[in-house]
């Protein structure tokens, strides 16, 4: 067994050396992916729960573009940082982005007439399927803009 290696303090606490915002990158990639792939979920509710259902799911979808988004932001800020925010960033930013979904959802049943069924599956629906979209591009290369992609 290897002996563990003491890491600097000053790499631990310094910004990240790389320029470009990477997760920002990454989250207008998805938002570029999404675009494809809602219309296709719009549709679907349609045909499933009629014009209501399709709002919905348009709606649910933004909500999802948007969180997206904005975790690139945020990690991409944290980076620029230091690697202990960014660290936090990623995993307090998910908590917190998760809560954000989940309080816009309850605010918009709360103030609107829209189907709730349709937005809960349209929501989580769209997160992993961009999220799976954007793990497989980046993993057969497909993401050219991102350095260590290739």
């Amino acid at each position: 067994m290897a002996p563990e290696r003491a890491v600097d303090p000053a790499v631990l606490h310094a910004p990240s050396p790389e320029r470009r915002p990477v997760e920002a990158i990454i989250g207008v990639n998805i938002a570029k992916r999404a675009i494809w792939v809602a219309p296709l979920v719009i549709a679907l509710f349609w045909v499933l729960r009629g014009p209501g259902g399709a709002a919905a799911a348009a709606i649910g979808i933004g909500i999802v573009v948007a969180n997206f988004v904005l975790g690139g932001w945020i990690l991409a800020v944290a980076a620029g940082i230091s690697l202990s925010l960014y660290h936090a960033a990623a995993l307090f930013g998910f908590l917190i982005r998760l809560g954000l979904i989940t309080l816009t959802m309850t605010v918009i049943t709360r103030l609107t007439e829209i189907d709730r069924m349709a937005m809960g599956i349209s929501t989580v629906a769209s997160y992993l399927l961009l999220v799976s979209i954007e793990a497989i591009a980046i993993v057969r290369g497909g993401e050219r803009d991102l350095q260590w992609t290739s």
